[in-house]
Formats: structure tokens, C-alpha cells, sequence
């Protein structure tokens, strides 16, 4: 029996001279001008269509990522842009690198959690016990909390009314509400679910897997970005941004120095 690997192979897609095929899927004849890009986007990545509540909901996740103003990742792509305009997908790329476990791609690590609550035999008492471990070790939970959007987000509360409205909502929109609901007593206080947490949820009703989950808010942000590019060639702000830092960074004589 040969003990040589198999040979890696790829099942996403091919070409010949008269078609493309995604996932053995004609791209000219059943794909272009037949599907959106959101379901596209879902078929490539899983291999298999969304229904039209998945495809709805995946879409309202995307628009909900998209923009969210002068961010971290927006500033970096725009920096990058005004140093260097001819390269405008190295901006881009810089912004992405921007989406991280802080913002944007903290659904990844919402998601983990998630299925630690699906999974657990209690689900409830799991989600206490997620709850319990951070307050211990005073690290960020992911998928909560917000500075802005307080009591509650609103872009969170719409994605969850509409996993519901259309059908969706499953096993994970029942844990970020039983994770919520234990967070805010181990907590003694109300702590918001923020767009990532209930993109999160979504995400992995429409059978998203978690390791996954962080591609999607990739997705909607290049799109944000390309806007902020844009805008960033009609109304440069480098200029506004490198004052407005070097005011709030003082240089201060003497500290860390010799």
C-alpha cells in the first residue's frame, strides 16, 4: 500500500475555452445575470445555494459591515492611498489588515462562543460559565459591547428581528440571547450585543462555520473601503488627519530616551 499522499486537488473552480465553472456550475450560463453576488459569494465559499432567507439575511450582514465611518482600517487605507495613489489596491489591502479581533472581525471570536453554547448539553449554564471566565480574566468579549451604541445597537437589533421575520434565526440566535442574558448578570449590568455578535448569530444560522465567519466581514468592508478611496481622491484628508494626530500625540522630551 503506497504511503505517498494523495495529490491536492481543488473543487471551487475550472476552465475551458468557451466557459468558467464554479463548483461545477456553469458562471456564464447559470451563474451570470441568474444569481446575486451574495449567493454567489455563499456557493464558492460552501459549495452549495443559499435559500432566499439565507441569502437575505448574508446580504444584510454584508450591508450592515460596509461602512461604519473614519475607523481604524478606513484611516489605514486612506493614509495608504495619499502615499502612495497609484497602487489603489495596496490601500485596500492595508485597510484589511485593519479588520481584526478588535473591529470588524470580531464575529470570528463571537462565533466561537456561540458554538460553545450550542454545543454544551446546558446552554444556559455554558453561556455563564463563557460569562464568568472573562469577567475573571478581564478580557473583551466579543460580539458585546459597544461606545456609541448604547443601551442596545440598533444595527444588531434589526439583524436579529430579521432572522426572525424571515425564518432564520436557530440554534445560534438562541445563544447570543442566552449568552446575553448571562452576561448582563454575571456583569450586574446590560451589556449591548454589537453588530459583529449578531452577525455572528446570523452568520451561523445560515450555516456559516465559525473559523469562516471573519471572511464575510472582509467582504463588506473592501467594498466601504473602495467608497473611502473615492472620496479620499475627490477630498484628500491626509493632510487633516497627520495634524489632527501630531495635535493629539505631543511629542514629550526625555521619556524613553538614552
Amino acid at each position: 500500500m503506497s504511503s505517498e499522499p494523495d495529490a491536492p486537488t481543488t473543487s471551487i473552480a475550472s476552465h475551458g475555452a468557451e466557459d468558467v465553472f464554479i463548483r461545477g456550475v456553469s458562471l456564464c450560463k447559470d451563474l451570470i445575470g441568474q444569481r446575486s453576488f451574495t449567493e454567489v459569494i455563499y456557493f464558492q465559499i460552501l459549495g452549495r445555494m443559499p435559500t432566499s432567507d439565507q441569502s437575505a439575511l448574508i446580504d444584510a450582514c454584508l450591508v450592515a459591515l460596509m461602512e461604519h465611518g473614519l475607523t481604524p482600517s478606513v484611516l489605514a487605507a486612506r493614509l495608504t492611498y495619499s502615499s502612495a495613489p497609484e497602487a489603489l489596491q495596496g490601500a485596500v489591502a492595508a485597510g484589511l489588515l485593519g479588520v481584526g479581533s478588535r473591529f470588524v472581525g470580531s464575529m470570528e471570536g463571537c462565533a466561537a462562543l456561540l458554538q460553545r453554547v450550542v454545543n454544551a448539553e446546558d446552554g444556559a449554564a455554558e453561556a455563564t460559565r463563557i460569562a464568568v471566565e472573562h469577567r475573571a480574566a478581564r478580557t473583551a468579549l466579543p460580539g458585546f459591547g459597544h461606545p456609541t451604541h448604547k443601551p442596545d445597537d440598533p444595527r444588531a437589533q434589526r439583524l436579529l428581528e430579521l432572522a426572525h421575520e424571515r425564518n432564520v434565526a436557530s440554534k445560534h440566535v438562541a445563544a447570543i440571547a442566552a449568552l446575553s442574558n448571562a452576561i448582563d448578570a454575571t456583569y450586574g449590568r446590560h451589556i449591548t450585543i454589537n453588530a459583529t455578535g449578531a452577525i455572528a448569530a446570523v452568520l451561523g444560522d445560515c450555516g456559516v462555520p465559525a473559523e469562516i465567519a471573519r471572511g464575510f466581514g472582509l467582504i463588506a468592508r473592501c467594498a466601504g473601503l473602495v467608497g473611502h478611496l473615492y472620496e479620499e481622491q475627490q477630498k484628500p484628508t491626509l493632510r487633516a488627519t497627520w495634524e489632527a494626530a501630531e495635535r493629539a500625540v505631543p511629542y514629550e522630551a526625555g521619556k524613553g530616551e538614552g
